[in-house]
């Protein structure tokens, strides 16, 4: 009965977190096409979750702990930074939904990882379920055309295969190293923070400046949905991560992808081929695969 409640419980905060980040997408395509720079736009939205998720670890009573730096300093660069940066500067070229699929291919990444790390093979229910999963995305990549007016070239494609190799790394490297007795909702609080000071220096050195930071605000509405749909996701993710593991964890990539999908197509108008679409319903099948084989195992 115990391990059945955590895998709802992980099976709800996946589809809260592939939710917020999905939506995501076409808020940073938006900011993209305003001229908002990348760095700026990264820094702010980290900063503001930042502050949403250090007043809700200290009104629960687990605020950030300043111990485990190296860890916090690995994950933030890891995990957040240097992906989001690559999200703003790909999604314009490829667009939100084919953005949404790049978090689509962490998963069998984050399996193969895991596997090595912990010198193990993995169960053939969930390798099939994942496998399942990559068959569609690969199936979304072939039918990658895009009615917004992306450049979907090669080129593009292969900057943004840097979001999943980072993603499935920070994935194993979180769990693998996770602090003992650590409260989920704290070490979100203090990544994000040590993340907003590493994005600030990458706003400087890059040339944006402070008139970049000032960009950001002229999108005030953007800018807003995007630090609480941040806040919210990583409030949930690291709970999904303690609750699931690396590799449940990790099929937040497929909610995301389909998110992206449906955001890109009627907020952002873009379109997508009826294979894409197929593509995404074989995507669903596979996280419902991995989600069975996960249950099972726990109740093993």
């Amino acid at each position: 009965m115990i391990a059945n409640a955590r895998m709802r419980e992980a099976a709800l905060l996946l589809l809260g977190c592939g939710l917020c980040l999905g939506a995501t997408f076409p808020l940073q395509k938006l900011a993209a096409a305003a001229g908002v720079q990348p760095a700026s736009w990264v820094f702010v939205s980290t900063f503001g979750a930042s502050i949403l998720l250090t007043i809700g670890a200290v009104l629960a009573g687990r605020p950030p702990s300043t111990r485990h730096r190296v860890y916090y300093l690995v994950a933030a660069l890891v995990s957040f930074v240097v992906p989001n940066l690559v999200v703003f500067v790909v999604i314009p070229r490829i667009g939100a939904g084919l953005t949404g699929v790049m978090f689509a291919l962490s998963p069998i990444l984050t399996l193969t990882v895991a596997s090595l790390v912990a010198r193990r093979r993995p169960g053939l229910l969930g390798v099939v379920g994942i496998a399942v999963g990559l068959a569609g995305v690969l199936v979304i990549i072939a039918s990658r055309g895009d009615g917004g007016g992306a450049d979907a070239s090669l080129l593009w494609v292969l900057l943004g295969l840097c979001i999943p190799v980072c993603l499935a790394s920070g994935n194993v490297y979180r769990s693998h190293n996770w602090p003992e007795g650590a409260d989920p909702l704290a070490l979100a609080s203090a990544i994000n923070i040590v993340a907003t000071g590493v994005l600030l220096a990458a706003v400087f050195a890059s040339g944006e400046g402070l008139a970049g930071i000032g960009g950001v605000f002229a999108v005030p509405a953007l800018i807003a949905a995007q630090v609480v749909a941040t806040g919210a996701n990583l409030a949930m993710f690291f709970r999904l991560q303690q609750v699931g593991g690396p590799v449940y964890l990790s099929q937040v990539g497929y909610a995301a992808a389909a998110v992206g999908l449906v955001a890109g197509t009627f907020i952002l108008g873009e379109s997508y081929a009826p294979a894409t679409w197929a593509g995404a319903v074989v995507v669903v099948a596979g996280v419902a695969l991995v989600t069975y084989a996960q249950a099972r195992a726990q109740r093993a």
